[in-house]
């Protein structure tokens, strides 16, 4: 086994003698920092704005469907049973109005700590999210109530996540930022999970679902 006690010593040594000139007393708030990149690059209406949203999910290979509030509970049962779930997993949260049309499913709670073997027994899992960034085709969970624990979202295959618009789409990764809490832990998610190697073959799931369905939910009035 490597020993990395060393390096590990080493490295805290160099961040504490680049930091001998630092007060104590000082916080990163009392040291502005110049941020005068572009926000955004370009200015969209928020039609526009989740219209790039879906075409960078697709993308990525997520499979983006639009619906109304009406119309998300009938979606979401449409989803499960095109993917032919038996199990699905929800966050504690999750309102319990989007699961009014499933049916033949079993929906366990993901709240109680269920373990790594349990949740790799679930097919799919239904979560709302934080935000979404429209320019890198991004979805943000925070682990919030609709969303809950990080594990429930990266072993069962198949993800159903749920973002309202406009409200939950932003432009650019310097607009989502400000918006999340640095101190909840952060899920970002660019379409299934998967990775590439040194042939560019891509391999999905390797890290979590290999299927991203993405219900994006528009008021009558933002369609």
């Amino acid at each position: 086994m490597t020993d990395t006690s060393g390096s590990r010593a080493e490295i805290l040594r160099r961040i504490r003698q680049a930091l001998t000139d630092v007060p104590a007393e000082e916080t990163p708030g009392d040291v502005p920092v110049a941020r005068d990149y572009l926000r955004v690059h370009a200015p969209r209406s928020p039609r526009e704005r989740t219209d790039l949203l879906a075409a960078h999910l697709t993308d990525y290979r997520a499979h983006v469907h639009r619906t109304e509030e009406a119309g998300l509970p009938g979606t979401v049962a449409r989803l499960l049973a095109e993917h032919g779930t038996r199990r699905a997993v929800v966050p504690a949260g999750l309102p319990g109005a989007w699961l009014a049309e499933v049916s033949g499913v079993e929906v366990v709670s993901g709240g109680g700590g269920l373990t790594a073997g349990e949740l790799d027994a679930v097919d799919s899992v239904i979560t709302g999210c934080a935000l979404a960034v429209a320019e890198t085709g991004t979805i943000v969970l925070d682990a919030g109530p609709d969303q809950g624990q990080r594990r429930i979202t990266l072993i069962p295959d198949h993800h159903i996540c749920v973002v309202r618009a406009p409200e939950q789409v932003v432009d650019s990764v310097p607009q989502a930022l400000p918006r999340l809490d640095p101190a909840r832990p952060l899920t970002w998610i660019s379409g299934p999970s998967a990775t590439s190697d040194i042939e560019l073959d891509r391999v999905e799931g390797v890290h979590g679902p290999r299927t991203l369905d993405v219900v994006i939910v528009t008021a009558q009035s933002s369609a």
